[in-house]
């Protein structure tokens, strides 16, 4: 039974699950939208807005912290702090949305955009 068991494995051990919400994450940022699995996209949600209410923190921890979490990459995380996170100071939460689209041709998998709102 999975009682508990709430992680999406997506058929990979644990360093290439990393890395793929690593990939995801930096994309997100870099790109503003990104178009993927509904999955992916469900999966990486909370962790990309834990990292923006981290972000609209503003003390020097939380700052080092949001490096931190994205891996010590210094100008996505300065994009993250300096323009992304302002935009939702006044919000306490649903920083990105989720748009559902049709099946992906090849394997009918059920794809998704996830975007800062």
């Amino acid at each position: 039974m999975r009682h508990g068991n709430n992680v999406r494995k997506f058929g990979r051990n644990k360093n290439q699950r990393h890395a793929l919400m690593k990939g995801l994450m930096l994309s997100l940022i870099a790109h503003g939208r990104i178009e993927t699995t509904e999955a992916k996209a469900k999966e990486l949600r909370p962790a990309i807005e834990k990292l923006v209410t981290k972000a609209n923190v503003g003390t020097l921890a939380s700052k080092r912290l949001v490096i931190s979490r994205l891996y010590n990459l210094t100008a996505e995380a300065n994009k993250l702090i300096d323009t992304i996170a302002p935009k939702y100071k006044g919000r306490t939460g649903g920083y990105t949305r989720i748009t559902k689209l049709g099946a992906r041709g090849g394997d009918a998998s059920k794809m998704a955009v996830i975007e800062f709102i």
